[in-house]
């Protein structure tokens, strides 16, 4: 006797299998997008495959990074907006593996919710293709777990997985930044995906979604939730026709905890304050919560999503290259020898 992957027994404990079978066919159309020349494997089986070009690379090197989109679901739940959350998921990862010099190839998804809605997973899949499109990576695989009783019924969480490659010998190495070297900053897109507890704290659910001159009569959620800027292709072009002597990814944690990451023990970051644009919501969050000018950039971003480390010598064209690549990019400081690791001048 034949049967279809049907149960009545577990749909009354909460689950819908059948629910989850119409989310995957209806995600498939974006998730095509995505696929480049190295995918061997079609959604839907226990394992993605994908087959790297090695070709011109004399010592491939794996880089792998995971990430989520925390608290700033909760903005997507007040919104009933869940199509752009995929990209933050996808540039949390993504964005920390370009830091390396290594090109991002294949992403997988995990979305975990207490009901499953298939057309609100499609969208859920809708931004992470977008931001596997943006990051020239394949969206190869995932899994939607429903589990009742554990997360809310309308709500979710999100996380991804990102493996890319790099030739060794090209791979970004931090340990070349020296003294005098000059840090380039790469303008964000607004608070990205880190920071969302706080700014939670400053504006309640009622506060996110009542209409704010600060925010020229928009909802703060609308402006809040733009999503996470990926700046792959950018990296990539520039560290193709320029030395690139670090990279650094500005998340949680701010300038104070990221900048010193690509810079050596015994040198800091001196960067220069008033020559960082700030993003004028970084300076109503500051205002409006009474927070320190020190704290805002130990949490946010500041309007500063990646900075880049060049020797002098390379710093124009290195501008002007990522500037052809769409980045607005500018000197917000140097390297100095002996320096507190991040030091606002």
């Amino acid at each position: 006797m034949a049967y279809k992957s049907e149960s009545e027994a577990y749909r009354a404990s909460g689950v819908d299998i059948t629910e989850g079978y119409r989310a995957v066919e209806l995600m498939k159309k974006h998730i095509k997008r995505t696929q480049t020349p190295g995918v061997l494997s079609p959604i839907g089986g226990f394992g993605g495959l994908f087959a790297p070009d090695l070709n011109g690379v004399r010592e491939p090197v794996l880089v792998s990074g995971t990430d989520g989109v925390g608290t700033k679901l909760k903005l997507a739940f007040l919104l009933d907006k869940h199509d752009t959350v995929g990209i933050d998921c996808v540039a949390m990862c993504a964005n920390d593996i370009v830091c390396c010099g290594a090109s991002p190839l294949f992403f997988l998804d995990y979305i975990a919710c207490g009901k499953l809605s298939a057309e609100r997973a499609e969208q859920i899949v809708k931004g992470i293709s977008d931001g596997c499109v943006q990051a020239g990576c394949a969206l190869i695989g995932g899994e939607t777990a429903e589990m009742p009783g554990f997360y809310p019924g309308d709500e979710y969480d999100l996380a991804g997985f990102c493996v890319g490659m790099g030739d060794r010998e090209k791979l970004i190495d931090p340990s070349s930044v020296t003294d005098g070297d000059v840090i380039i900053a790469l303008p964000s897109s607004g608070v990205h995906s880190n920071g969302f507890s706080l700014v939670r704290k400053i504006y309640d659910e009622k506060a996110l979604m009542s209409p704010d001159p600060d925010f020229s009569g928009r909802l703060p959620a609308e402006v809040l939730i733009t999503p996470t800027k990926i700046y792959v292709k950018s990296i990539l072009a520039l560290a193709s026709q320029v030395k690139v002597k670090g990279v650094s990814h500005i998340t949680g944690g701010g300038f104070f905890e990221n900048i010193p990451r690509s810079i050596p023990e015994g040198f800091g970051a001196k960067i220069d304050r008033a020559s960082v644009k700030v993003l004028p919501v970084f300076e109503i969050l500051e205002k409006r919560g009474g927070i320190s000018e020190r704290d805002m950039f130990n949490t946010y971003n500041m309007g500063v999503g990646m900075t880049v480390t060049v020797d002098p010598a390379d710093a124009e064209k290195a501008i002007g290259i990522l500037r052809e690549n769409g980045e607005d990019a500018y000197v917000i400081g140097c390297v100095a020898k002996g320096a507190e690791r991040l030091e606002l001048c």
